[in-house]
């Protein structure tokens, strides 16, 4: 049996010996999640306050919201991690993290303040939820450790702490000030408060609230959208399925559960696939320096018995995924987690990251609330979906294309329907094209995977992607491309479309309205001087062959390059048509991509042979004017 997730960089911290007859892909066992879980709140308490409110984690840069909201965010995440600790050993807390936690339960909320610098008064306080926004994202957390821990902690505090305590978590229950999954926190507040008892019925009304407003963004197959809009990532799986179904299940609630759990199931049946036969999730979407948090779904499936994985299999993603991260560095000399993807990495983060962002990982330890003798524990680990078959299918409603190959475990995806809430030229929603081993390459290099006219020398963004159809093979997506600075080139359309087989990928763009002789440019997949092999010809429509241009650095390392064609408009009414043929593989001496498919091209739709003589035939009708979005 060939073994994945060799170790790479040492841990930082000595691990239990492994077990490769009951874990024969990772060697992983249950000791070795708790092993990690330990660790890091170990590293975590030296940077405490003086009574434990705030852990103010090092870094180079804080947050948007300041320094003591980081504080809380570093108590809030910990306590999670430690929560979910205990709670999985019946109470059991071997390093005496519950009076630690427990004095800053009582010193946090004692005297709390609007203020997000720390300052030389109130070294313990933490920021109020109605002054500081991020503090309701931290409520969350800290509630949701409660309501695990409480016959341990809740209920041994004294009845002053948990009055000052409830009085801070309440204002959460308050409409959400941001419309998207921030609707969850106050669902999770409101979940502990109705369990001890605090306003049920104000809590229940912020629950019933929430729920109602996901539902605005339920749109099938185990997808929601993270707002009204079309943003389809990870927070599909650690946050709009997490809280949800984990606030059924913690109530008791057979109606709730039976309706997000089956949403659950329908979800893991795409989500679990999005994993790499080393453990590597798909760096797309936003919050990325979370990283193994991406496991939380799967094993909120393993506990409430909603998902399509059998328990061996949970284990093998969950356990691929943590050791991923651990062999190439994500956890410093320091024991602490740092800000990025493996190492450090500044491109990847967002304005709200702060130092203690990445412990909100900790919700990927919830398979410790499984006891030590459940199945997922026990059983044999098995291959993922991405070891066993080649994969071509379009993901329910997100106009996203799965792609992965067995032969090498390498998962791609082909984005033609899912934006950036926050920006239309963001690198990690943006782009054509992610993996798990490769780019997005950073803001100031050249875009990988991307489709671009040139105007006065400057490449344009893609612009928001409206799905404009599908097949099983198959994905198109229109939108109107922007200007550098941002605004829309009306009356220019780009019909997208890409279709896969094998590690072949069949590229083409429709141009319509842009006048003749209008340059444009396709680039490829981003690598590293270490692989995997990344592929690119030009098939119709572009000069050739393809140039190698330096692109700098990604999540994978420095010294990327990327293959770069170009190409320009004629002054066919109809539109110009580009299309190239792609491939990115870690198969060792891959043939050239340009035997892996022929294209012939009938009116509007492109013809497409593949190396084994199976077909494809991909429709190419441009939409109407103002089809593609603003």
């Amino acid at each position: 049996m060939v073994v994945v997730c060799q170790p790479a960089v040492p841990a930082p911290f000595p691990l239990p010996a492994e077990d490769r007859r009951r874990s024969p892909y990772t060697g992983w066992t249950r000791a070795h999640w708790e092993t990690t879980a330990d660790a890091l709140l170990r590293a975590a308490f030296p940077y405490a306050s003086p009574r434990h409110a705030l852990i103010v984690l090092p870094g180079a840069r804080p947050s948007c919201s300041g320094t003591r909201s980081d504080g809380l965010e570093g108590f809030a995440r910990t306590f999670l991690l430690a929560a979910l600790r205990i709670a999985g050993s019946d109470g059991h807390d071997p390093h005496g993290c519950l009076p630690r936690y427990a004095e800053g339960l009582t010193a946090g909320p004692q005297n709390p303040t609007g203020e997000g610098e720390l300052g030389d008064k109130r070294p313990d306080s933490w920021p109020s939820v109605p002054a500081i926004r991020q503090a309701r994202v931290e409520a969350a957390s800290i509630a949701l450790g409660l309501r695990l821990t409480r016959p341990w902690l809740w209920d041994t505090l004294d009845e002053r702490a948990r009055t000052r305590l409830a009085d801070w978590l309440l204002p959460a229950l308050t409409p959400s000030p941001v419309d998207n999954n921030w609707w969850l926190f106050g669902l999770t507040v409101a979940g502990f408060l109705q369990d001890a008892d605090i306003e049920p019925l104000r809590a229940q009304e912020a629950i019933d609230r929430a729920l109602t407003r996901i539902e605005d963004w339920y749109l099938g197959d185990g997808w929601y959208s993270d707002g009204d809009n079309r943003a389809f990532d990870h927070y599909n799986a650690w946050a709009l399925h997490f809280y949800p179904v984990l606030h059924a299940h913690l109530a008791s609630d057979a109606g709730l559960l039976a309706t997000y759990g089956e949403r659950l199931c329908a979800h893991l049946a795409d989500h679990t696939r999005l994993f790499d036969a080393t453990g590597a999730p798909l760096p797309f979407g936003r919050s990325l320096t979370y990283r193994f948090a991406a496991t939380a779904a799967p094993w909120l499936g393993a506990l409430t018995g909603h998902t399509p994985l059998a328990p061996g299999a949970t284990r093998r993603l969950a356990s691929g995924t943590l050791r991923h991260f651990l062999d190439r560095g994500a956890i410093d000399g320091n024991g602490l987690l740092s800000l990025g993807w493996y190492g450090p990495y500044a491109p990847l983060l967002q304005s709200y990251s702060g130092p203690a962002s990445p412990y909100w990982a900790a919700k990927g330890f919830l398979g410790l609330l499984l006891p030590p003798d459940h199945p997922a524990w026990t059983d044999t680990e098995e291959p993922l979906p991405a070891e066993t078959q080649d994969t071509a299918e379009p993901l329910g409603p997100t106009g996203l294309l799965l792609h992965s190959t067995a032969s090498d475990g390498l998962v791609r995806l082909h984005n033609h329907g899912s934006n950036s809430p926050l920006a239309a030229h963001d690198p990690y929603y943006s782009r054509f094209a992610y993996s798990t081993r490769t780019g997005p390459t950073a803001d100031d290099a050249p875009a990988d995977n991307h489709f671009a006219l040139l105007l006065d020398g400057r490449p344009t963004t893609r612009g928001p992607a409206a799905p404009h159809g599908s097949g099983p093979d198959w994905a198109v997506s229109a939108q109107t491309p922007h200007r550098a600075d941002g605004t829309a080139l009306p009356g220019i359309r780009v019909l997208s479309a890409t279709a896969v087989h094998g590690r072949a990928e069949v590229r083409a763009h429709l141009v319509t309205g842009a006048p003749p002789g209008t340059p444009v440019r396709q680039t490829g997949w981003a690598t590293t001087p270490d692989g995997p092999t990344a592929q690119l010809h030009p098939a119709h429509g572009y000069r050739g062959p393809a140039a190698q241009t330096p692109t700098g650095s990604t999540p994978f390392g420095p010294r990327t390059r990327t293959a770069v064609l170009e190409g320009c408009t004629t002054p066919d009414p109809q539109g110009t048509l580009f299309v190239a043929l792609a491939s990115l593989t870690a198969d060792p001496d891959p043939a050239p991509v340009s035997e892996l498919a022929t294209t012939t091209i009938t009116g509007t739709t492109l013809h497409i042979t593949w190396q084994d003589g199976t077909s494809t035939h991909l429709p190419l009708n441009p939409p109407p004017t103002g089809g593609a979005g603003p």
